[in-house]
């Protein structure tokens, strides 16, 4: 893995190096009737996931089952769509499907989300941990942690995933929640909320999670300007982290999904054992590298490819292999027409870092 602890920004070099992709591309609108427009893919299975509109799934090996648990966002059709598995209506939430035959997918079962629309209901996100893998589990549970609407994050044991239960609820008073990022092996939640006394709408909750009947915070983290007390302007909110684990050390961040996006790289073990008092120093302190973008782009997602092997650098004494993060933003027309700054397609920007 490679060290980046001496590294920061710099506008040329060899390195890390960050790709700065738009999420919108340029397509031929489908017309009824078309035939189906695929590459390198087809349709195996269909489910129509009872009407409700998908958001986040996660694919779990259960036995010798493959499950899917898929989050929602709230309703906009009606505010309760039914369960034509209980019968019931229920809010959007979470639907849990059995994929182990993906040309004949079985739903099993609806998790109710919170009251709300697209964005302030449902249960977008899915995140699953097994009991056995983490620290303090019940060895016979599997544990899904999702968002509860915009207001909590809540635990439930799907070890059958046809009859969930909750296990315990984290907040309840947030003013957002989103993209959270779980350490099976460690327990460790890095979870995206919005913790009342702060600023942002979105930053990051750290908790222990390895009993998660039993959640422990550990810290809350965001940017500086994000902290109570501060003042000037707020930065970007958090969207998501993805962590690498105590073995690469890295916790990467992206904020900003639309537009004026951040992107950051934290020492995951500074995070952790680091001064937790909220003042811009200490928020500074886990912090390895930063990269705030063109107000034109947003960071939705910085996902880290790792140890990648060029070809076209096969022969070379060094630069064979190296590590990138891939930065995607969006832009979307669903709410407000396209009226979001319009992203520049085509040809990746990018940005490099070198050590110093």
């Amino acid at each position: 893995m490679t060290n980046f602890s001496a590294w920061k920004p710099c506008a040329t070099g060899v390195g890390l190096v960050v790709v700065v992709i738009a999420s919108m591309t340029t397509i031929q609108a489908q017309k009824i009737g078309d035939p189906p427009d695929a590459k390198n893919m087809r349709l195996v299975g269909f489910s129509d996931l009872q009407a409700r509109s998908a958001y986040q799934p996660t694919i779990h090996k259960q036995g010798d089952r493959y499950i899917a648990y898929v989050g929602h966002h709230g309703a906009s059709y009606v505010p309760k769509p039914l369960n034509a598995v209980s019968g019931q209506p229920e809010f959007n939430g979470t639907s849990v499907v059995d994929v182990t035959n993906p040309a004949q997918p079985r739903y099993l079962a609806h998790i109710p989300g919170a009251e709300g629309g697209p964005e302030s209901g449902g249960a977008q996100m899915t995140r699953i941990c097994e009991g056995k893998s983490l620290p303090r589990g019940d060895a016979n549970a599997v544990y899904l942690l999702r968002s509860f609407g915009r207001v909590a994050h809540e635990i439930w044991n799907v070890a059958d995933p046809a009859r969930p239960k909750l296990v315990t609820r984290i907040g309840g008073d947030y003013k957002d929640t989103h993209k959270s990022w779980w350490e099976c092996d460690t327990g460790i939640g890095f979870v995206v909320s919005g913790v009342p006394i702060w600023r942002g709408h979105r930053m990051l909750e750290v908790y222990d999670l390895g009993d998660p009947s039993k959640p422990v915070k550990i810290r809350d983290f965001g940017l500086p300007g994000h902290q109570p007390g501060a003042t000037g302007p707020v930065p970007s909110d958090l969207h998501g982290p993805i962590s690498t684990g105590p073995q690469g050390n890295r916790l990467y961040l992206a904020y900003g999904p639309l537009n004026d996006g951040i992107f950051q790289i934290l020492d995951r073990e500074k995070l952790l054992t680091g001064p937790k008092e909220p003042t811009s120093e200490n928020l500074r302190y886990p912090e390895v590298s930063r990269l705030d973008m063109s107000p034109l782009h947003g960071a939705h997602t910085s996902f880290p490819l790792l140890q990648m092997p060029l070809s076209e650098f096969a022969k070379s004494r060094v630069g064979a292999v190296r590590d990138f993060v891939m930065i995607v933003s969006e832009a979307t027309g669903r709410t407000n027409g396209c009226q979001e700054t319009h992203h520049w397609c085509g040809s990746p920007t990018s940005a490099s870092s070198r050590s110093r």
